[in-house]
């Protein structure tokens, strides 16, 4: 994505670094978890995602991926056949903290091969799941230590506020508001930013009472953690008792009071719009222009737990899918004059009504990035317009069972992707298998045929 301007003979003397930061994304959250053995729990879930990264990287043939945690080695050879990559390395620090980065610079066997690195080629282009300070402060040790960096996906230093503001739900708010002037179908859910939970409670409790529901959202949670939803019958009818019962559920967790609060309107999702969430997903290039990537329909869950994306031709409507590309334009040119480079999407909320809201900006490599990748490289890059994709980040395997990669790899062999037909199921992760969940994308000719895959995947893992 990051090597437009260069030529081949450039590009070839650059080494890729790829690193997978999830946790320090969010690391001010995770800081704020009152249970601690729920951080850590955050922080080793966090580290078990990083092997489905490497299909962020599935179009590259050679580059150096640093993770948190060792890879299984049977899915790394699973990975490099399947994706064809000549030459991957990957180096884990000794220690992880959730501060991937810091702990990378304080193992010196890292930062000496990272310098060999330097050496043998011209420079390292570094990229990471987001533009975090730890990054930042990474890449400038190494530039200290005589190693040349170019970061292709990120910001520079004086811009990457735009990371974590555009990416929090009142800064993306704040966006909306403003150019909503400009476009009248530029919307949010009606809803107001709070800090403490106190007046929380008390404009939460007011909005519940009135509209018969309330969602309240931290500045930047994860993975559905930091999202409360209440619907009719589930809080108290009386103001009062209303009021106690939100405060007392806010106050379990330290970052509702650290971090500003948005406490927005219920919206009821139209199901028949990509399920009710459609969302675009964007790249913004070192020169600034914004190019448009893919739309999917986003699967959701009741707790409005993020699982996986729905791509391909149908998945929205024609009139909903020029919307929020459009949408999406307008709110990336914002991010690119303000100096933000990289990936970032826009999710919505398609409501019954008829009416499209923006919910949210992810300003950062995002749950259906790898899924993208991916299919450039398996099916073609039109793929989002000649088949239909199924993904799914973690799908809790049925009863909990615990498949090593080599046997649920013999298990699925029968609808495996296979380059030659361009279907089947790619598996995304090793290091889910632990806690009993798959991470998988289905590749179909069409919708029905991608649904059926899944299906059998299904009654595979059941049998």
């Amino acid at each position: 994505m990051g090597l437009v301007g260069y030529t081949e003979e450039e590009m070839q003397k650059e080494r890729i670094v790829r690193i997978f930061n999830l946790s320090e994304d969010v690391w001010p959250f995770i800081e704020a978890y009152g249970d601690k053995k729920l951080q850590k729990w955050e922080i080793d879930e966090n580290a078990n995602l990083t092997d489905k990264d490497l299909f962020s990287m599935a179009e590259e043939f050679e580059f150096t991926f640093i993770t948190p945690r060792a890879l299984d080695p049977l899915f790394v050879e699973y990975y490099k056949k399947l994706c064809m990559v000549r030459d991957l390395e990957i180096l884990v620090p000794e220690k992880h903290t959730g501060l991937l980065c810091e702990d990378i610079a304080r193992d010196k066997k890292i930062m000496k091969r990272l310098r060999e690195l330097g050496k043998e080629y011209k420079r390292l282009n570094i990229t990471a799941y987001s533009t975090t300070p730890y990054f930042l402060e990474l890449v400038s040790r190494l530039r200290k230590e005589g190693v040349e960096v170019r970061t292709s996906e990120a910001p520079e230093l004086a811009s990457t506020w735009t990371v974590n503001f555009y990416g929090s739900k009142s800064g993306i708010r704040q966006l909306t508001q403003i150019n909503g002037a400009i476009r009248a179908d530029l919307k949010m859910p009606d809803g107001v930013v709070s800090s403490g939970i106190i007046d929380t409670a008390g404009i939460a409790a007011n909005k519940y009472l009135k509209e018969g529901g309330v969602v309240i959202k931290t500045n930047k949670g994860h993975s559905g953690a930091g999202v409360l939803i209440f619907r009719k019958g589930d809080l108290p009818k009386a103001f009062d008792e209303c009021e106690k019962k939100i405060a007392q559920i806010l106050s379990k967790d330290a970052y509702w009071e650290r971090f500003p609060i948005v406490v927005e309107s219920l919206v009821s999702p139209n199901p028949r719009i990509g399920g009710g969430f459609p969302n675009a997903e964007f790249f913004i290039r070192q020169d600034g222009e914004v190019e448009f990537l893919y739309f999917c329909g986003m699967r959701i869950d009741e707790k409005g737990v993020f699982g996986g994306v729905e791509i391909g031709e149908g998945v929205l409507p024609k009139r909903v899918a020029s919307r929020v590309t459009d949408i999406g334009y307008l709110i990336g040119e914002q991010f690119s004059h303000d100096g933000y480079r990289g990936y970032y999407d826009v999710d919505f909320i398609a409501a019954k009504g008829g009416t499209v809201f923006v919910s949210e900006s992810n300003v950062r490599v995002t749950g259906g990035t790898h899924v993208y990748e991916a299919g450039k490289e398996l099916v073609g890059r039109e793929f989002t317009k000649k088949g239909f994709v199924l993904s799914n980040n973690m799908y809790s395997i049925p009863t909990k069972k615990v498949f090593s990669f080599e046997k649920l790899h013999k298990l699925m062999g029968p609808i495996l992707f296979s380059r030659k037909t361009k279907e089947g199921l790619v598996i995304c992760s090793s290091n889910l298998l632990a806690d009993g969940y798959l991470s998988y994308i289905i590749f179909g000719k069409n919708k029905k045929r991608a649904e059926a895959i899944e299906t059998e995947m299904k009654t595979l893992l059941t049998t």
